[in-house]
């Protein structure tokens, strides 16, 4: 027998510049979850932490410290590392458990903090997520890579720096509506193809943010959800995929073939399409990601992407809204946290709770969350119940 998965409670921090420790960080968001799932920590038979870099906040084996803190140590924690997937990985480890009847109730919180090791100490830290040895070790930084791949896309597909402009003023305008993201700030097209170039074709504005931040769900057995009482959001579809660690191993850097299998993956679990979702949160670090993204999520034909955002089709009132927490771009992109958050948002558009920013009569979304330059993935499907 597998269990039917639920998220019962979600929480999250504002994502940003905080000053409070990773360890204080985490457990607002935490708080924030077991009280919107209406239960206490003493629920809880397990803690599922994603993080990557608590090494400069000087905690690692943070799943016990949390897990402590809450006031439960008996209770076991997993501390799980994936780059920026690090949150959805851990998702899928902690929706497993459940499934497999190991627990009936647990806690799945992702959380980083990492601004106040400055510009150049982060982006060097970033640069130990990527195949190092071909690519981080040879100065290819993230920017760089994906800046190679926007390339290659443009080259391949005609696409302009235009288009790649339109996907980040669209999340920008979500994340306007986010009281808790990172950047709430409008920009123009303009604005994006005036901003100074970090690796052509991408420049400031095509550019997720380094972030401190964390977000915190609730997982749990349908049947125990049905206990509690309150409202809940069913997980119908999981999938996971890998791809070579380093980009000059692909066949085609112009897709992620982590995103194509973990997206079959989840589409045959939950028994749906593509066409079946209402909206999605999507891994856009950079803008040229989100274009690839929906595409290999099977949104839109190959090639196509690149002018969703310009023809209004990946707005909150279009054919397949995208990221309408305002994505990486906007929301922020605190790593270890980053999948979490995703659905996060997915909860509060599901059960009503996502405000102005609200997805008007959907009953499926769907988050994606990769890790370095898409060497791992994970999508996952949520239903209203």
């Amino acid at each position: 027998m597998v269990n039917s998965v639920c998220v019962l409670g979600a929480g999250s921090t504002k994502y940003g510049k905080l000053n409070q420790s990773i360890i204080e960080i985490a457990l607002d968001a935490s708080k924030d979850a077991i009280d919107s799932a209406g239960i206490t920590p003493k629920d809880l038979q397990a803690g599922y932490i994603s993080n990557v870099f608590g090494v400069t906040d000087k905690q690692v084996h943070m799943a016990p410290v949390i897990m402590s803190n809450l006031g439960i140590p008996n209770v076991p924690g997993l501390t799980i590392e994936s780059a920026c997937g690090s949150g959805s990985i851990m998702f899928r480890e902690a929706f497993a458990n459940i499934a497999a009847g190991f627990y009936d109730c647990l806690l799945a919180v992702g959380v980083e903090k990492i601004t106040h090791t400055g510009t150049i100490q982060s982006t060097t830290l970033f640069s130990y997520c990527s195949d190092f040895f071909y690519e981080g070790g040879n100065g290819a930084s993230f920017p760089g890579l994906f800046a190679s791949i926007a390339r290659a896309y443009m080259d391949s597909h005609k696409a302009t720096e235009e288009d790649l402009a339109y996907v980040a003023v669209k999340n920008h305008e979500n994340g306007m509506l986010n009281p808790k993201a990172h950047l709430r700030k409008k920009i123009t097209v303009e604005d994006v193809l005036n901003s100074p170039v970090v690796a052509s074709p991408l420049k400031v504005f095509d550019c997720c943010p380094f972030s401190d931040g964390a977000s915190a769900v609730i997982l749990c057995t349908e049947e125990f959800a049905k206990k509690v009482g309150n409202k809940y959001v069913k997980v119908i579809g999981s999938g996971r995929g890998a791809s070579p660690a380093a980009v000059q191993a692909r066949d085609d850097i112009t897709t992620i073939p982590s995103t194509v299998a973990a997206a079959n993956q989840a589409y045959k679990m939950a028994g749906i399409s593509p066409k079946d979702v209402d909206f999605a949160e999507v891994h856009d670090c950079f803008t040229i990601a989100e274009v690839i993204d929906i595409e290999d999520l099977g949104f839109f034909a190959k090639g196509t992407g690149s002018s969703a955002a310009r023809d209004g089709l990946t707005s909150r009132n279009g054919q397949i809204p995208i990221n309408p927490s305002g994505g990486l771009k906007s929301k922020g992109h605190p790593i270890g946290a980053t999948g979490i958050g995703q659905v996060v948002e997915v909860f509060e558009q599901l059960t009503g709770s996502a405000g102005d920013r609200t997805i008007k009569n959907a009953e499926i979304g769907l988050t994606h969350n990769f890790g370095a330059t898409g060497a791992s993935a994970a999508v996952h499907i949520f239903q209203k119940a």
